[in-house]
């Protein structure tokens, strides 16, 4: 048989070879949240809806907890192929650009509704970035509001001077020294430790943070604030989610769409639900007097203020946009 005839017959076959190759094609998705967080339960969903769309053509394997990746290194993993699909905590990366953390902006968005009107006048200028990294954003879905957990009710500011306050991003650590607190950079999957040891004394973060980290355990009072709710944003490699047939993009872009409404939609049973949680395990709910809200609010302008000078124009607009709204 001649090698011509040969490479004849073989042609089917290496055809069938990579169109099967293709059609198992799997993915891998890292997100720093445990499973029983609704951002997790969030994503275990939208893989299913992306898995029943495609007909098992295209399978992504979650892997939660930080199990694959430390949140820090997810975005990265994303852009180098070494997963495809990455969540991460959108603020946490402010150093690389201000823009991602205006979520994180002190009373900017007084309640979910509004944390969703600005996830959505924030969306074109995240897009804008992340094409020229190589990304591509699925979707977002914010935070419950953040409350403080401290050791003792709330009575004036002078709570936090000298304490050691668990910060997770720029903004964080700046409110940090506006209020005459200690600063100290802890991840999630971190946080019952660090409280343990002493390492850090006090924070503010979502109630649905202190449920995932038995918060119960390392602090006495949680005092819902509204003081921000940041959001996670879901990245997909742009070479990778161009690398599917186009009837599988579109699949994995109308599930995108389906996770951002459902997960808003979790957000806010998860406030109220993991509130109450912590109240069960025996945390006091405290209230912020008068006076205490009126200073942080000061301090929230002066903080919008110092983010617009970084930022430039697109801050002023973004700012200016959502006291409109």
């Amino acid at each position: 048989m001649t090698i011509t005839r040969r490479a004849a017959l073989a042609a089917p076959a290496l055809l069938a070879f990579a169109t099967g190759a293709r059609a198992q094609a799997k993915w891998q998705m890292a997100t720093p949240y445990p499973d029983g967080n609704f951002h997790t339960r969030n994503i275990r969903e939208f893989v299913e809806d992306i898995e029943k769309a495609t007909g098992g053509k295209l399978a992504v394997a979650v892997h939660s907890n930080a199990s694959l990746l430390p949140m820090p290194q997810i975005k990265r993993g994303v852009q180098t192929g070494q997963v495809q699909l990455g969540e991460i905590l959108l603020a946490a990366y402010s150093n690389e650009d201000p823009f991602f953390e205006a979520d994180s902006l002190p009373f900017l968005a007084p309640d979910l509704d509004g944390a969703r009107r600005l996830a959505n006048l924030q969306r074109p200028y995240i897009e804008q970035r992340l094409t020229k990294q190589g990304l591509s954003l699925l979707y977002t879905v914010g935070w419950p509001a953040a409350g403080f957990y401290t050791q003792a009710p709330i009575a004036s500011l002078d709570i936090f001077k000298g304490s050691r306050f668990r910060t997770f991003s720029p903004i964080t650590n700046r409110f940090a020294a506006l209020i005459q607190a200690n600063p100290v950079l802890v991840q999630q999957a971190e946080l019952a430790q660090a409280f343990a040891t002493g390492i850090a004394t006090a924070m503010v973060t979502s109630a649905q943070t202190g449920v995932d980290t038995s918060s119960w355990d390392y602090c006495k009072v949680f005092t819902p604030a509204n003081f921000s709710m940041t959001k996670n944003a879901v990245l997909v490699s742009r070479r990778a989610l161009e690398g599917l047939p186009k009837d599988q993009q579109e699949a994995v872009l109308a599930a995108a769409k389906r996770a951002e409404d459902r997960g808003w939609t979790y957000a806010k049973e998860a406030q109220d639900a993991t509130q109450a949680r912590l109240a069960e395990k025996g945390m006091v709910i405290g209230t912020l007097p008068p006076e205490v809200m009126a200073a942080l609010r000061q301090i929230g302008a002066t903080m919008a203020e110092e983010w617009v000078a970084k930022v430039g124009e697109d801050g002023r607009k973004l700012v200016d946009a959502m006291r409109a709204a």
